[in-house]
């Protein structure tokens, strides 16, 4: 079952919708999964509709409804660049606040995901908020900003050896600042993950995904998982 949910952010209690899905079968934790710049778009509803077929209670926060309430932007010039400004007007602290509110709305275990701008955001929940029991961050260019914070649970990260974003250097970065993270670089560019974009590769978002649900099930505390 799918609908929209609204929740009060711990930052300044705004009220925001999400888009939640739950597992049509036997339950595995909760997931917070974040957007990209574009919004709750059709993608991001679709992978939750694919991770909640997984056994997961997903939530996608609209975490620019303060700008623009149900912003859904396409991929050209115009919705990057309206994307960019949302995002870059979305301060860490009132991101944080709004994903506290997510994760206390799902039972434990919970689990956080996010692309693109919700790369980042996954790491800063990884980083700041309690209940989270693992996080997996696909090509998080704002990561960088956050790299003085560690997560306080365990977390993996996906970049794309040829995205013009996240050059090698700052992967590296990343690497050298956390050298017991697990850190996976694919034969791709940004946005891999998304078959609605130019840059998707299938090899590369399907072996992703397997090692974000292996983590997942690792950490989920629940008996006859893996690495339970």
């Amino acid at each position: 079952m799918e609908d929209v949910v609204r929740l009060a952010s711990h930052t300044d209690g705004f009220v925001f919708d999400a888009f939640h899905v739950t597992q049509p079968q036997a339950r595995r934790g909760g997931l917070v999964l974040i957007q990209e710049i574009f919004g709750v778009t059709e993608h991001i509803r679709d992978l939750a509709r694919t991770f909640a077929a997984d056994g997961y209670e997903v939530i996608a926060p609209a975490l620019f409804d303060r700008r623009e309430r149900g912003f859904e932007a396409g991929y050209g010039p115009d919705g990057v660049s309206k994307g960019r400004r949302y995002s870059e007007e979305s301060p860490w602290h009132e991101v944080e606040g709004d994903l506290s509110a997510c994760v206390e709305a799902l039972a434990a275990p919970v689990f956080v995901t996010g692309f693109c701008w919700g790369g980042a955001a996954a790491w800063l929940a990884a980083c700041r908020l309690g209940g989270v029991a693992a996080a997996s961050c696909f090509y998080g260019r704002r990561i960088p900003e956050l790299l003085d914070e560690t997560p306080r649970c365990p977390a993996i990260l996906h970049f794309g050896r040829n995205d013009p974003t996240i050059p090698p250097h700052t992967v590296e970065m990343i690497r050298a600042r956390h050298p017991d993270l697990p850190v996976h670089v694919y034969e791709a560019g940004h946005g891999f993950v998304s078959d609605r974009r130019p840059d998707y590769v299938e090899d590369a978002a399907r072996l992703a995904r397997l090692r974000t649900l292996a983590l997942f099930h690792r950490n989920s505390g629940l008996k006859g998982e893996m690495g339970g």
